[in-house]
């Protein structure tokens, strides 16, 4: 019972299949590929981030302006807010997001540090004390590394005994 169902007008469809695995395999490799690269750059611009506010930080006080609620799960609670308001550094005005999800009253002062030499850049105090720049960032995308190298590996291993005229398979 091989024969088809029904006919299709047109020219008849023919698939490679070993094409069309090839074209998946090289699609999903880059993928993970492009994966790897940016949770590698990622994670050094974190950890960028994090040494830039510890070493050149400055102490400044964000005037909150308004806060908007954050809706979690259905959209009937919320889940923090989003509180803006503005700083001055070396004589420039800055109006930055106060990063925390805390309701503050319109007119508060926030202590928060920022970067120098980006303004945009700002954490709260707490968080510039207690966070460190660290090697432990990068063991996810080092494990998607090792897994990329191993089918890399897996995949030219596999064209090679398919090009050997000396293998069995």
């Amino acid at each position: 019972m091989s024969e088809p169902l029904t006919t299709l007008r047109g020219a008849p469809v023919g698939v490679d299949a070993r094409r069309a695995a090839r074209v998946i395999v090289t699609i999903l490799l880059t993928a993970l590929a492009a994966l790897v690269v940016s949770l590698f750059v990622a994670d050094a611009h974190t950890n960028a981030e994090i040494t830039s506010l510890q070493r050149h930080g400055v102490p400044v006080e964000i005037t909150v302006s308004g806060c908007n609620a954050l809706l979690g799960g259905s959209g009937s609670n919320a889940a923090g807010y989003r509180c803006r308001g503005s700083f001055e550094l070396d004589g420039h005005r800055y109006q930055e997001t106060v990063p925390d999800d805390s309701l503050y009253a319109m007119g508060a002062k926030v202590k928060v540090i920022a970067a120098k030499s980006d303004p945009g850049l700002i954490a709260t105090v707490h968080q510039v004390r207690t966070e460190r720049a660290s090697w432990r960032l990068f063991t996810v995308p080092a494990l998607l590394l090792v897994v990329l190298i191993a089918s890399l590996l897996a995949v030219a291993l596999r064209r090679k005994s398919r090009n050997d005229p000396t293998s069995s398979t």
